[in-house]
């Protein structure tokens, strides 16, 4: 079913110019090294190839752990968990169950050690590290009643290197796919909730018109202008 709220897409940016795009997503130099990072004062350790959290990764992460984006006694998914500091924060928060799901297997071995370090056992939480393609691996008979991405979601490529193209710029066929599957297994329990964050490096249109095609409502959580053009959307999705 066809959910296309067509005043929000009147009301989202066009993508910024291809040479805009690329500028400013040109990936650093130190992916292939052991790099230090530290969120809220927990302090983490992103090995060669798993990336660092950004600025819009930190938008969720901070609505995960103040309860904005609610997971308490739910089960919950972070689709591309990355370094882990989303699933820390669940686990923090107290979600039932924490899915931590990557394609990039060492970046689910990092979420792991990061999540038994920080958080550890816990009564009524329960942790299961994921390695899938989005949901292709996940396991049969979950329902999920939250679900967060921050997708690879830029618009234009910014690098040939398989790494740099997994974590930065896929693009919006992705984002297709991930609803595709989300729909066909019906993956989200009754009154679950997706909230996925981009900006207008990506095709923000494309990516709303491909949810209401899968049958998800889409509307605007937040909306951040950082002031040099780039405005980032996240998004509450539901089905319609």
């Amino acid at each position: 079913m066809d959910t296309v709220d067509t005043a929000l897409i009147d009301r989202l940016p066009p993508p910024l110019p291809a040479e805009r795009i690329i500028a400013l997503n040109q990936p650093k130099g130190d992916l292939r090294t052991t790099r230090p990072y530290t969120w809220r004062g927990w302090e983490f350790t992103a090995p060669p190839g798993v990336f660092l959290p950004g600025a819009t990764s930190r938008m969720i992460h901070e609505r995960v752990l103040d309860g904005t984006i609610e997971v308490r006694g739910r089960v919950y998914a972070a689709m591309g968990s990355g370094l882990g500091v989303e699933a820390v924060a669940a686990g923090l928060r107290g979600a039932r169950e924490i899915h931590a799901i990557d394609v990039h297997p060492d970046s689910v071995e990092t979420t792991r050690r990061h999540y038994e370090r920080i958080v550890g056992a816990r009564p009524g939480t329960r942790f299961v590290p994921v390695v899938a393609d989005l949901f292709d691996g996940f396991p049969d008979g979950v329902r999920l009643d939250v679900i967060t991405f921050n997708p690879p979601a830029v618009s234009q490529p910014v690098s040939d290197d398989p790494d740099v193209v997994r974590n930065v710029c896929v693009g919006a066929p992705l984002l297709e796919r991930f609803f595709a599957q989300l729909a066909g297994r019906n993956l989200l329990a009754p009154g679950g909730e997706v909230f996925l964050i981009a900006s207008n490096t990506a095709d923000l249109r494309t990516i709303v018109r491909d949810a209401a095609g899968h049958g998800f409502a889409a509307e605007v959580a937040s909306r951040h202008d950082w002031g040099d053009g780039v405005l980032t959307y996240l998004f509450r999705l539901e089905a319609a």
